[in-house]
């Protein structure tokens, strides 16, 4: 981990998630359906879990965990005031520095959080170490193409009222990268996949204010530090296309899905193994050394 390049200032992001405690249910409709969204992947699996982990849960998820049978859930925030909110167990700890054994559970689930650490893989590592085998891991977040619109209409502002823009929308994973990265990770059956939540608003300054209520404003190391010009964010603002439900804002959620590897997994079959040509199956003919395709 502390080879990983520091994106993120996670000291300024456990302030706003703090503060965030107490102003998140005016975006609760949103956050609701990530987590609904999370806890409906569990119900696509008959396997009972007695020990979990939930990670940035916001006080949604735990009490969906329990409502699903999970014996013991424990919930953990970088901000102690957010793992409180979950109403059990709670841990304040740090993403990119678990503070739990390995094999300790066999179920985590991770909601929103992850795409403010640093080194996303090695934080995947941790998870899978904490995990006891055949144990599943769930994981929602922010997928590229949220906020592309903002990012865009900021950056074209700035640049014009200023010399240069700089960065106001944190970077986040592509799709494409969801299973290699489980992969790397050393889960087994990686599954990622993503899906759009459209917002509408009728006023363009209660998207800015939505993210500041849940504690999703910018915290990047490399922002600009001064007072961002006045014109700026009502320029940025006025840019953005308005349809007749007002201006839209996409959340493209990225859910990854994946299994601590367990003696009882499917696995691929050995190669030579299969006792029926491909070739049969599909009704085709098999091609020889040097024969090309008709």
């Amino acid at each position: 981990m502390s080879d990983a390049p520091l994106i993120f200032d996670r000291p300024l992001l456990r302030r706003r998630r703090d503060r965030a405690a107490a102003t998140q249910h005016g975006v609760a409709p949103v956050l609701e359906a990530a987590a609904e969204r999370l806890l409906d992947r569990l119900d696509d699996t008959t396997h009972r879990f007695g020990r979990a982990l939930e990670i940035g849960g916001r006080g949604l998820v735990a009490p969906g965990l329990r409502a699903r049978g999970v014996g013991s859930v424990v919930s953990m925030d970088l901000s102690a005031r957010q793992a409180s909110l979950a109403g059990g167990a709670a841990v304040c700890g740090d993403e990119e520095w678990l503070p739990f054994a390995a094999g300790a559970f066999d179920l985590v689930v991770a909601n929103l959080c992850l795409h403010w650490v640093n080194d996303l893989p090695g934080a995947l590592a941790q998870i899978r170490r904490a995990m006891a085998p055949d144990g599943l891991f769930v994981a929602t977040l922010p997928a590229l193409g949220t906020l592309q619109g903002l990012r865009e209409a900021l950056t074209a502002a700035e640049a014009a009222i200023r010399d240069g823009a700089s960065p106001r929308v944190s970077p986040f994973p592509e799709l494409r990268d969801g299973a290699a990265l489980l992969q790397r990770a050393g889960f087994a059956l990686p599954v990622a996949d993503v899906e759009d939540i459209t917002l509408a608003y009728r006023q363009p300054l209660a998207l800015l204010r939505d993210l500041q209520a849940a504690g999703e404003g910018s915290a990047l190391r490399a922002r600009d530090p001064r007072t961002p010009p006045r014109a700026l964010f009502p320029a940025a603002l006025a840019a953005l296309p308005a349809g007749r439900d007002g201006v839209t804002a996409t959340l493209r959620l990225l859910t990854l899905t994946g299994w601590s590897p367990g003696p009882d997994q499917p696995r691929p079959a050995r190669r030579g193994s299969a006792d029926t040509r491909l070739a049969d199956a599909l009704g085709t003919k098999e091609l020889g050394t040097g024969e090309a395709p008709g």
